[in-house]
């Protein structure tokens, strides 16, 4: 193990990779300053440019976008109330009230503590566990891989937020996009009529690109979208107090927790392992009044929690080779591109990409924290920057990014597709992330499907024979009957208070 780090971080410091690791980092804190932008719009922007990289470079790169917003985030909160990025939403509630009583400083200054924590904890849980996962991996065959990619699609689409029928129904598009093409076991052309760029199947770079680069470029172009002012321009001292230190230190330590073992979950993304701590920090508190007024808890236990989620991510991407939220699943297409199939062999098969990457991620954990501290300032001079001026700029770098690839304009009109289709579902309620990562684990989810069921010559009682994927399936089966049971109490719920006024306007017609 310790020849193994070593190994790691002497990747990590060839200058490339140093790099690749400030670049990412820098980058990833300024688009999560930007309102409108976050890790998944950015690194599919991206993508397209690191295929000229190393594979380990592409990834650290991408890795450090992928944290650098996740802080980035934090100053849109604390300032505009407008998150820079989805898991930054909790960070809103107490952030901008601690900003409005003129402690934007302390509130951004702990943010920056809490990440940098959080993320270490994870990843020394990713150091530690990742391997041995993988160990364990190469014991799982075809039923189990089935199984855990369709407890990952549950999950995804019940842990997300909005309608859980709108993101089955976006996932069963995924999985029908994944189909397009070639069958992976006959050969056999389905659904490509007479198209022959329809026979390789749709690229995953081109409909990211299109879903969360032009989607969402257009979706934040709409005038109902206004402009959002500054709380204060004056941030302060931004190293928190000896006493905003003492109150934070729990909710640090519990966040650092919650946020690793969430993002070990399929759909445990920065968004719910947030929730989760914000939760946990209003009933372990003495004051729970203060939530929602400006407590440093409310911003520290998120904050950490998010930043932990989003490293811990990476450990069932490179033991499991499969991606269990949609920017790890980014990253995920990444190493295909590449030439490198994520999962238990990765390890053994390519060291330089799975010890380089977790020792990079260390470097710039540092880095991070290093930028967020003493320049915030310069950051906050960013949000000056109107989204109506950048967003031109963004499609073009996007669709010429794509183009370059392979000099096809077919993958850029099935960009440009997507992008449409990305707005249409945006503003419709229809979540995005189940789309891309039902897409990605569909075909996983078939080919796996398809050996289980040559394996057991047709039968399906392969499924529940093996205990590791009985257990996994039963898992599934108890997140739908959640779902079907919270959905008949809510309608009953809403029945009884729809009969309440009637039954107080009767009683009252009997009074007089």
């Amino acid at each position: 193990m310790t020849d193994a780090i070593l190994h790691g971080f002497a990747v990590a410091v060839e200058p490339a990779n140093l790099v690749a690791v400030l670049a990412g980092c820098l980058l990833g804190i300024v688009v999560g300053v930007l309102p409108g932008l976050g890790p998944i719009t950015t690194i599919s922007i991206l993508i397209p440019f690191t295929y000229a990289m190393s594979p380990a470079t592409a990834i650290i790169l991408l890795a450090g976008v992928y944290a650098g917003v996740m802080y980035g985030g934090t100053v849109t909160s604390v300032l505009l109330r407008l998150p820079g990025e989805a898991a930054s939403v909790v960070t809103a509630i107490d952030g901008y009230e601690m900003a409005r009583r003129g402690r934007a400083g302390p509130a951004l200054g702990i943010s920056a503590i809490g990440s940098f924590v959080g993320a270490t904890v994870a990843l020394v849980g990713l150091t530690f566990f990742a391997p041995s996962l993988a160990d364990l991996a190469l014991h799982l065959g075809p039923p189990e891989y089935a199984a855990l990619a369709v407890l990952g699609l549950l999950l995804i689409a019940y842990l997300g937020s909005g309608s859980f029928a709108k993101a089955m129904v976006a996932a069963g598009a995924g999985l029908f996009l994944s189909t397009v093409g070639l069958d992976p076991v006959s050969g056999a052309v389905r659904f490509a009529g007479d198209s022959l760029q329809l026979v390789e199947g749709f690229d995953v770079v081109a409909i990211v690109l299109g879903l969360f680069g032009i989607g969402e470029v257009l979706y934040n172009l709409r005038p109902s979208q206004g402009d959002a002012t500054l709380t204060t321009r004056k941030i302060g001292r931004v190293f928190p107090s000896t006493q905003d230190l003492k109150a934070s230190r729990g909710a640090i330590g519990r966040g650092s927790v919650l946020g690793t073992l969430v993002g070990l979950i399929p759909g445990g993304g920065g968004l719910v392992s947030s929730l989760v701590s914000y939760g946990v920090e209003r009933r372990v508190t003495k004051n729970p009044g203060e939530f929602g007024k400006g407590a440093i808890q409310g911003v520290a236990g998120p904050e950490t929690a998010n930043n932990a989620s989003s490293t811990s991510a990476f450990v069932p991407l490179l033991s499991l080779g499969i991606p269990f939220n949609v920017t790890v699943s980014l990253l995920f297409s990444v190493l295909l591109v590449h030439g490198i199939t994520p999962g238990p062999q990765l390890v053994d098969e390519h060291p330089d990409v799975f010890w380089g990457v977790i020792a990079s991620m260390y470097i710039g954990n540092v880095v991070l924290l290093v930028l967020s501290l003493p320049l915030v300032g310069v950051f906050v001079q960013i949000l000056r920057l109107k989204f109506s001026v950048l967003a031109p700029l963004i499609v073009t770098v996007s669709l010429f990014g794509l183009y370059t690839i392979d000099n096809n304009t077919w993958n850029v009109w099935v960009a440009i597709t997507f992008g449409v289709v990305g707005y249409l579902m945006r503003l419709w309620g229809f979540p995005l992330g189940p789309l891309v990562l039902a897409f990605i684990l569909g075909e996983i989810l078939e080919t796996s499907l398809r050996q289980s069921l040559i394996l057991s010559g047709g039968g399906f009682d392969i499924f529940v024979s093996r205990p590791f994927s009985l257990a996994i399936l039963l898992i599934a089966v108890a997140v739908l009957a959640h779902s079907v049971i919270a959905r008949l109490r809510t309608r009953g719920t809403r029945t009884t208070t729809d009969r309440e006024p009637v039954a107080h306007r009767s009683g009252g017609s009997d009074e007089s």
